[in-house]
């Protein structure tokens, strides 16, 4: 069946199939009084003018129209809350200080080993409820709050019920998240290395390996050597790096392929340019910079070194309980001086290349899956411009309404 949407404001989406970055990022293709027409889920053609007939017409009552919304970075599988945390961030207590002190990763890592799986199911499959409300159609997920092979299995068996209800969900293997309480640090790696990753590769039900590279955390050498046991395995390589401190992370993701390399606010010139010479995409997460009250990093530097950059939430319990990207969009523009433009980019086609997905997300062109939004604004900067309530009017996947 075809379905046509009409009366479209302003139609805005990126363009291609590959991550793009610096002039190509704000080269976003804009139409006005705009149609789009799809077929079974996938786009036919968009343009400007009188729209074409079809079997079904929507009117989009003159708003903007973007490509659904892409967040490739997301901790959505947990057991329990962390609120207890807000009066000791409130005090002054760092993250690692909290971590030191029981709590942080370990704490959830505790709910989360005690929960059931059908517990776990549930309750994320509200969260990713409430995302898909504010736009997002596609996304990632990572298990790394097991810290044991039951337990991340049980994280990545959650994954793999709910892409029954969106199949465009990436399920990454995140074991190295932190050091399980009372265990030898290098006999932890050793243990993912021989034994989890080989069995998560086994069971199928991760595509992406990631490691938390920073100080306090995974070095930069054990790091390399996690994900090149992934690699082995057939996992592609993501990192976290320099949320705490600069240690060679973007370097070592460089030279194992990583695909993306997320976080970086502690970023300078020669991670930079390690990421651009390893073709990496840089994944910078705001709001956990908002909630944190630390550096947003360099997002301008990034494009000016040559870095495609996509934005995500980093929805996690402790760090940045959010699970709007339009917030995450918003704060890239204001803190990372991003156009709207590069962010609306970097929320949907680059998200898409940093999970694999851009071939057949991200963008409104012809061939693409029809997901999109019609957003309450009349135009991008409007959506950018007005913060803090969902503007998320009607969501469609594959051409099916969902909101």
């Amino acid at each position: 069946m075809k379905r046509v949407f009409f009366n479209i404001g302003e139609l805005a989406t990126a363009t291609g199939s590959a991550a793009v970055c610096g002039c190509a990022q704000s080269s976003v293709r804009k139409l006005h009084r705009a149609w789009l027409l799809e077929e079974d889920g996938t786009i036919l053609a968009a343009g400007e003018g009188a729209a074409p007939d079809a079997d079904e017409a929507i009117d989009c009552k003159n708003k903007l129209v973007t490509a659904g919304l892409v967040d490739c970075h997301t901790h959505l599988v947990f057991g329990g809350w962390r609120e207890h945390e807000l009066a000791m961030k409130l005090q002054g207590r760092t993250y690692l200080e909290i971590l030191a002190a029981g709590g942080g990763i370990l704490s959830t890592v505790r709910e989360t080993r005690k929960a059931s799986e059908d517990a776990l199911y549930e309750k994320t499959r509200a969260l990713m409820a409430e995302m898909l409300r504010h736009g997002t159609t596609a996304l990632e997920i990572k298990s790394g709050y097991g810290l044991d092979l039951e337990t991340e299995r049980k994280q990545l068996r959650v994954v793999q019920r709910l892409k029954t209800e969106n199949p465009d969900i990436a399920a990454t293997f995140l074991g190295a998240h932190a050091f399980p309480e009372g265990m030898d640090h290098e006999a932890y790696v050793d243990l993912l290395c021989r034994e989890m990753i080989p069995e998560i590769a086994k069971d199928g039900v991760a595509q992406f390996c990631d490691v938390f590279c920073d100080d306090g955390v995974f070095t930069a050498e054990q790091s390399e050597r996690i994900l090149n046991a992934g690699k082995r395995c057939g996992m592609i390589p993501k990192m976290h790096a320099d949320e705490i401190k600069e240690i060679g992370g973007t370097q070592a993701a460089a030279r194992v392929g990583a695909i993306s390399c997320d976080h970086l606010s502690e970023t300078g010139r020669a991670g930079m340019e390690a990421l651009r010479d390893g073709g990496v995409i840089a994944v910078m997460l705001p709001a956990t910079s908002f909630y944190l009250k630390k550096p947003y990093g360099d997002f301008r530097g990034m494009i000016d070194a040559g870095v495609p950059v996509a934005v995500a939430t980093d929805m996690n319990p402790g760090s940045t309980p959010n699970l709007s990207l339009p917030f995450a969009m918003t704060a890239a523009c204001l803190y990372g001086r991003l156009t709207p433009e590069e962010v609306l980019c970097g929320a949907t086609l680059n998200g898409a290349a940093a999970i694999g997905m851009a071939d057949r997300l991200g963008t409104l062109e012809a061939g693409k899956q029809a997901d999109l939004v019609v957003w309450d604004a009349d135009n991008l900067d409007q959506l950018i411009y007005r913060y803090g309530t969902n503007r998320a009017a009607a969501i469609f996947k594959r051409g099916a309404r969902k909101i």
